[in-house]
């Protein structure tokens, strides 16, 4: 991610949801291709066509035309043509930086989930190559894992961690009930508010105000800070409702996708769905878990206010449920992804105030490995599980993560985190795709603990 510039203009266009986008003429398509040098590696190329690049290099000229300046041209009265030459490789720059942030990534987590492809660590750009009048080349290397053989795990004896019989904590989960059924019923403004996670499409408009591709629309989250400091994607999203269509130059959209040079497109946005935080959820909770009944509710509320050694019962749910899983099916770790998953753990500890006092300790560093090894191989072993029992993600589940989130208590019940979206302490667009994958692990190992527990 490059930092942000500080916003200095925008512009903001709104209309109604159903004055619709004209769709572009052009049937060009994003495509991507897998190929295999060895067992364990994998290229995906991504291939974004010549029509395309050329329709994107003339908007990003016409951006530049407006600030360029040079001996024998006034401001904004170069020739596009010469803009095109003189300023070709900062537009190449520029628009190898949007794509990848704008459709790439998206593009390439869709492929690898729809081509069930398990990849040990994150995918890594070995090349960009995008020129006028080509094709676009975006080629990433995928380190594979081996295979591992699933074998009948719904068999596996399993006794989960059993909930403390304080009756204080049925009181404590009544309460938690009746306050969000308050807090439920007294919304009266379903507008976007402080605190909300908002889903919308964007689509990358021409001079003309026209998408340049179909592909060029793409669909993104973000979460709309409570602090004013939060700045101008607060302030976009705010008091506008789910299918408001509207239009905007912001600057700071711009510079997100690429602070390469000046830009000033114009981007149309759709605002597809919202999960508000000004409550709690219940049937979305209801449906995530396969709860028919308020005791049965209640009784997995209880497992997020019931705590042992100050872990709560969900949580050592989980992790017990992982340990036999994992036991059942041993593998190792490649050397090189251990090392990579350290770094990120230890990256993720340093913001804990206790992190000088761990560091002093004298086995600091084995518990570091201890911990990556353990975290790298739940992601491995949980993204071949859901691509072996057919697991999906749909719209309603990454929305149900995002009710999980709204209160302390309920993050409990998610272990798979997703990856900070904050730059300079500001949210930022979260790639639905990028979600979608930290979603599926989550939903594969509420599978897990479902089958091993209802007996």
């Amino acid at each position: 991610m490059t930092s942000m510039k500080p916003n200095t203009q925008s512009s903001e266009k709104s209309t109604s949801s159903k004055q619709s986008i004209k769709k572009s003429d052009s049937l060009s398509q994003l495509s991507c291709i897998f190929s295999y040098p060895s067992p364990l590696l994998c290229t995906a190329t991504i291939t974004i066509p010549a029509a395309v690049i050329n329709a994107l290099y003339h908007e990003a000229a016409l951006s530049q035309q407006k600030h360029a300046q040079t001996r024998g041209f006034n401001r904004g009265h170069m020739p596009i043509e010469y803009v095109k030459q003189h300023y070709r490789a900062h537009l190449v720059e520029h628009l190898q930086e949007l794509l990848f942030k704008y459709c790439v990534i998206n593009s390439l987590y869709r492929e690898i989930r729809t081509n069930k492809i398990v990849v040990a660590g994150e995918p890594r750009v070995l090349d960009i190559s995008l020129q006028p009048d080509k094709d676009a080349l975006f080629v990433f290397e995928l380190s594979l894992f081996p295979e591992v053989p699933i074998y009948e795990w719904k068999h596996f004896p399993f006794k989960a961690p059993k909930r403390k019989r304080y009756k204080d904590l049925d009181k404590q989960v009544e309460l938690f009930m009746q306050e969000e059924k308050d807090s439920f019923e007294s919304v009266k403004d379903h507008t976007v508010k402080p605190g909300d996670w908002v889903n919308f499409d964007i689509t990358l408009l021409n001079h003309s105000g026209e998408p340049i591709a179909d592909f060029l629309t793409q669909n993104f989250w973000v979460k709309i800070g409570k602090e004013e400091a939060e700045g101008p994607l607060r302030e976009l999203f705010l008091k506008k409702k789910n299918g408001t269509f509207f239009q905007t130059q912001m600057k700071h959209l711009q510079d997100y996708f690429s602070n390469q040079l000046d830009s000033n497109y114009t981007f149309g946005i759709e605002i597809k769905d919202t999960a508000e935080s000004s409550y709690f959820c219940i049937e979305q909770f209801k449906k995530h878990f396969r709860v028919k009944t308020n005791k049965a509710m209640h009784q997995k509320l209880i497992e997020v206010f019931s705590y042992r050694n100050d872990i709560s019962q969900r949580r050592a749910t989980v992790e017990e449920s992982l340990k036999l899983i994992l036991s059942k099916h041993p593998f190792s770790v490649p050397q090189h992804l251990l090392l990579r998953e350290q770094k990120v753990v230890l990256n993720n500890i340093r913001h804990i105030p206790d992190y000088n006092v761990y560091r002093a300790q004298k086995d600091f560093q084995f518990r570091v490995r201890q911990l990556a090894e353990r975290q790298a191989k739940e992601a491995i072993f949980m993204d071949q599980f859901a691509y072996h029992e057919n697991i999906s993600v749909s719209h309603a589940e990454i929305k149900s993560y995002f009710n999980f989130l709204k209160r302390s208590r309920t993050k409990e019940f998610i272990y798979f985190r997703l990856p900070s979206f904050k730059i300079q302490e500001q949210h930022m667009l979260m790639p639905t795709e990028e979600i979608k994958r930290i979603c599926l692990r989550e939903k594969a190992l509420n599978h897990m603990i479902y089958h091993l527990t209802k007996r």
